[in-house]
């Protein structure tokens, strides 16, 4: 079944108000919520359950579907495809590669998350064939956007960022350009970027990086956006990180620690309504 697209109506408001952006945020978890998009996920084992969730917690499909063999049947069928890099294994990225050049040619949306591009030669080479196939987003810590724009191998740690997303801002903008994607990097404000626009997402606590997982599932959350608005990529993008960063601060007022904040994230993210979308919205554009 094919995903139907927001209202009409949605869409003009979009066209004639584009810094509105807490009505913007509801009507793409509204349109999620409504619609229930089938998302599959190609990611990696430590994520799976938490991406998952996040995404059942939205209103949207989670399909965690990796066989190659599967492929071909399935992913025609899906309304976005979210694969991330996490735990790569030669053995994985045939299947990854076939569901990115399958969903574009069925004209689905797909996100890539380029876990730890620079951690190895291997790593990034896989990265950038990925990124050779033109994702309709990628989202990443600052260090994986800057080594993906300067397609360079060095020192991490680990899935960790050693840059602040503002020191990837430049990087971005390159990488944005290049492939013409959209570029969200994840960070004390996340940066979303098509190569001539920028937006700062404010949303978000900082207990929630002591969560494992919290940026794989934020990636998957933007494939559901996306797959509900794919003409509005960017606004569907900066609305997801918005709307998991405002679950995460309305998890963080009851929770005592990283996983009780895990349990009330989810079901914050549940419960989330109307009125707290329009009052905790934190978007900029940036210069």
């Amino acid at each position: 079944m094919e995903s139907e697209p927001i209202s009409n109506d949605q869409k003009q408001q979009q066209q004639q108000e584009p810094m509105e952006w807490a009505p913007t945020a509801w009507a793409h978890l509204s349109a999620v919520r409504n619609q229930s998009p089938l998302i599959q996920c190609i990611t990696n084992y430590v994520s799976m359950d938490l991406v998952a969730n996040t995404l059942l917690s939205a209103g949207a499909s989670p399909a965690m579907l990796h066989s190659v063999e599967e492929i071909p049947d399935f992913t025609p069928h899906i309304h976005a495809l979210y694969i991330n890099v996490g735990t790569l294994s030669p053995d994985w990225l045939p299947a990854m590669k076939v569901a990115a050049e399958l969903a574009s040619k069925s004209g689905k949306p797909w996100v890539l998350d380029p876990v730890a591009a620079s951690a190895s030669g291997f790593r990034l080479k896989a990265c950038l064939e990925l990124v050779g196939l033109k994702p309709t987003i990628i989202r990443g810590n600052a260090s994986e956007i800057i080594a993906l724009s300067n397609a360079s191998v060095g020192p991490t740690k680990g899935v960790d960022s050693s840059h602040e997303s503002m020191d990837a801002v430049d990087a971005a903008k390159r990488l944005a350009e290049a492939g013409g994607n959209i570029v969200a990097v994840s960070g004390v404000v996340d940066i979303i970027t098509d190569g001539k626009r920028i937006v700062g997402v404010h949303n978000g606590v900082p207990m929630m990086q002591k969560i494992t997982a919290t940026g794989c599932s934020v990636t998957a959350l933007i494939a559901a956006f996306v797959a509900v608005d794919p003409s509005h990529a960017f606004e569907a993008t900066a609305s997801a990180l918005s709307v998991f960063g405002i679950a995460g601060e309305m998890g963080m007022d009851i929770a005592k620690g990283p996983a009780s904040l895990r349990i009330h994230m989810i079901d914050s993210l549940y419960g989330l309504d109307q009125a707290a979308m329009l009052s905790r919205v934190h978007i900029r554009s940036l210069p």
